[in-house]
């Protein structure tokens, strides 16, 4: 029998039963009658029964037995109403995609999150699949932190849908955007919680001239060089480097502007909480020039306190600068002319202390005619 004869045979049956009529593309809903390697046969309440060619059962050439099994109820596309042999030709591919499409499209109107399978990668992203639809996830959007692009193939992922272009097949993805949500959300409640003085620990992401900033788990800070140590710091990698673990306190919040201050000091030892009672004014210390100016000496008593050796206070002689006679690192005696605690100021003189000192009486006493200078003096002080 020719295929003229037969589809004229088969719209007779169908005008005579009065059932109903079946076009390209309509997707309906079926009950598997059997499957075998090569096709699955589905009752579609219809006439004639529909039949689905491996190819049309998964977009990767799966056995069919492996895809669906009998009695099964599935939904199928209507590639065409007769295959020429008294059957429906079907597409399981076709209808899940129509499927897939409509759940896509809802999800990418609604801003939802849909879950996909990464399949592999490629150039400049990877490839993944919510179930037959190719989605395109790019590598700046696969997270907000930098991976390994390879580690995602294999992996289901929850991500939004940021492009979809059905006619273009252009369906691209983004998990970034979820985990900038997540780490948005965390962050809030970082902030909400944060409060002055507390210890928080922390990692050194990155370091700059003016200190470094760091992580305290979803916020960064910054640790300003002034608050690295009690001691002069010059540079911050004399005291951190980048990937170092470390406890800090919380200086002050800006949660408006987002702006956190830390302190790796240790606020606890603020020296001149520690050694207030043991500067007053006219004890004769030794200390060790730390900084020379234009206008004198900055001379370190205890760790994280120096006092300002004006230029008139270092010698009754007179020099064109401090370098003249002082030298960074130079111990040397000074006695406390004044001391401000509540500004932490100290003003020293070098000279007093000189004066005051037996050994120095008695050099005088014994060199009147020496010709040796205070200048000389000094200089014969121990260096570090």
């Amino acid at each position: 029998m020719s295929n003229e004869e037969l589809e004229s045979n088969m719209s007779e049956l169908l005008n005579q039963y009065d059932v109903k009529r079946l076009n390209r593309g309509d997707v309906l809903k079926g009950k598997v009658i059997d499957v075998n390697d090569k096709e699955v046969s589905v009752n579609i309440d219809y006439a004639f029964d529909g039949l689905i060619a491996k190819e049309e059962v998964s977009i990767d050439d799966r056995d069919p037995m492996e895809v669906v099994s009998k009695d099964d109820e599935i939904y199928v596309y209507v590639i065409s109403p007769n295959d020429g042999e008294g059957y429906v030709e079907l597409s399981l591919i076709k209808a899940l995609e129509i499927k897939d499409r409509e759940e896509l499209s809802e999800c990418f109107k609604e801003e939802k999150n849909v879950k996909v399978h990464v399949k592999e990668e490629t150039k400049g992203g990877v490839i993944a699949y919510y179930g037959n639809i190719k989605v395109f996830i790019p590598g700046s959007l696969a997270s907000r932190e930098r991976i390994q692009l390879s580690n995602l193939v294999g992996r289901d992922l929850d991500v939004r849908i940021t492009e979809l272009d059905f006619n273009n097949k252009r369906v691209i993805a983004s998990r970034r955007i979820l985990e900038e949500e997540e780490y948005n959300k965390n962050k809030k409640n970082i902030w909400d919680d944060l409060k002055d003085g507390e210890k928080r620990n922390g990692v050194v992401k990155k370091i700059v001239k003016f200190g470094a900033f760091v992580d305290i788990g979803g916020v960064e800070g910054l640790i300003h060089i002034s608050d690295l140590s009690w001691e002069r710091v010059n540079r911050p990698e004399d005291i951190v480097k980048e990937g170092d673990k470390v406890e800090v306190f919380i200086g002050s919040v800006d949660r408006k502007n987002e702006r956190l201050s830390l302190i790796l000091k240790d606020v606890t030892k603020e020296p001149w909480t520690v050694h207030s009672n043991d500067i007053n004014e006219g004890d004769i210390l030794e200390g060790k020039v730390v900084r020379l100016t234009a206008f004198g000496a900055f001379v370190e008593l205890f760790d994280g306190i120096e006092g300002l050796v004006h230029i008139t206070e270092i010698t009754d002689e007179h020099i064109a600068k401090p370098s003249d006679v002082l030298e960074v690192n130079q111990k040397v005696k000074v006695k406390v002319l004044s001391i401000n605690r509540e500004e932490k100021r100290i003003a020293l003189s070098i000279k007093e202390a000189v004066e005051n000192n037996k050994e120095y009486l008695d050099y005088i006493d014994n060199s009147d005619e020496s010709g040796t200078s205070l200048g000389d003096l000094l200089k014969g002080f121990k260096f570090e």
